[in-house]
């Protein structure tokens, strides 16, 4: 939990969006600068997000962002935020997961994730079954990869007598995701760290948060309870600046509230001139706990008092910024206020 000892932690969550008049090249090369700066600045972590079949986003894929993102730093943490487990053989997550962490040792996260956070047909594509598609098997997957990484299944298991590249010590730190009761209770069962979606279920958070560190109990993976809490947090020089940038991810998020599935960000101007309908304007209303939006003195307060009422020590910025400019800025000012150190990736 926080405290005196234990400064606040920021990170960065990216979902690669590619902006308004830019092209999907673009949206990478912005990671590329965007790291860089996190790194410098003194950011602990930076997560990339896990999304398919759609043009609007390009974080297919988070162990490869992992890979890249990590071979252009020098400190900062690394990875997924996360792995959408039901998309993927277990086995396949661990080595690749095996071979960042050996590649960049003490650097790299795996943040597992327990829905396919894609549609039907997509998933079907992505497992070349579509069997599977109705099967609930995570509690199965999620065995099945943490005793790839800890080498340690039964002997009579199917896959006991598979032997995987490098050894137990190429471990990454692991993380339950959720933003329900279900990812709480995976993370305490397998004692393992909990980052919670607050963007996704704001009322949530603290309860769970609290829940989590009241009933955690060390495992082999992790001694002691690890949380932390991610929200969009979009800041500039006046509240007045900030609340013009964050105008088009309330659109946004108005619209996907009112079931369009568009994840088109629009840009400052649009979202300004845009009229909301009654129905978009009560979603936007219900929406505002998902954000933290102001000046940076106003969000800098209301990080730290919920990072105090959640017992995290760490905020993840979910970033939804319009533009390139706004977001370095944003970050920039939000590492500066928060005090963090250049040198080491910490809080002073």
């Amino acid at each position: 939990m926080q405290t005196r000892e234990t400064p606040l932690k920021l990170s960065i969550l990216d979902f690669v969006q590619i902006y308004k008049g830019e092209d999907p090249k673009q949206s990478l090369q912005n990671i590329t600068e965007m790291v860089k700066l996190a790194d410098r600045l003194g950011y602990t972590r930076y997560w990339f997000t896990e999304h398919h079949n759609t043009n609007t986003l390009m974080s297919t894929s988070p162990d490869m962002l992992s890979m890249h993102a990590a071979a252009h730093t020098k400190r900062i943490r690394v990875g997924a935020g996360g792995v959408m487990l039901p998309n993927h053989s277990p086995l396949k997550v661990m080595e690749n997961f095996t071979l960042l962490e050996g590649l960049y040792p003490g650097r790299v996260d795996l943040g597992i994730g327990r829905s396919s956070g894609t549609d039907g047909w997509t998933m079907w594509a992505l497992l070349r079954s579509k069997e599977l598609l109705g099967k609930n098997d995570f509690p199965e997957q999620l065995d099945n990869l943490l005793s790839f990484f800890a080498r340690d299944f039964k002997e009579i298991h199917p896959f006991s007598h598979i032997s995987p590249p490098g050894d137990s010590s190429l471990v990454p730190d692991m993380y339950m995701l959720g933003s329900s009761e279900g990812g709480l209770q995976f993370a305490l069962e397998k004692g393992l760290g909990f980052v919670f979606a607050a963007h996704l279920a704001p009322q949530l958070a603290i309860p769970l948060l609290r829940e989590y560190h009241a009933n955690f109990k060390p495992s082999a993976f992790l001694s002691e309870p690890k949380s932390m809490l991610a929200t969009i947090v979009i800041t500039a020089e006046t509240e007045e600046e900030a609340k013009y940038i964050a105008g088009p991810a309330e659109l946004m998020w108005a619209k996907m509230s009112t079931g369009n599935t568009n994840f088109t960000l629009p840009t400052p101007e649009e979202a300004q001139n845009h009229l909301y309908t009654p129905e978009e304007k009560i979603a936007r209303e219900r929406n505002k706990e998902r954000f933290v939006i102001g000046s940076v003195e106003q969000v800098t307060e209301h990080l730290h008092q919920l990072a105090k009422a959640s017992l995290v020590n760490e905020i993840i910025v979910a970033d939804f910024y319009p533009d390139q400019e706004s977001r370095m800025k944003g970050h920039g000012l939000l590492a500066e206020a928060f005090g963090l150190d250049k040198k080491n990736g910490s809080t002073c």
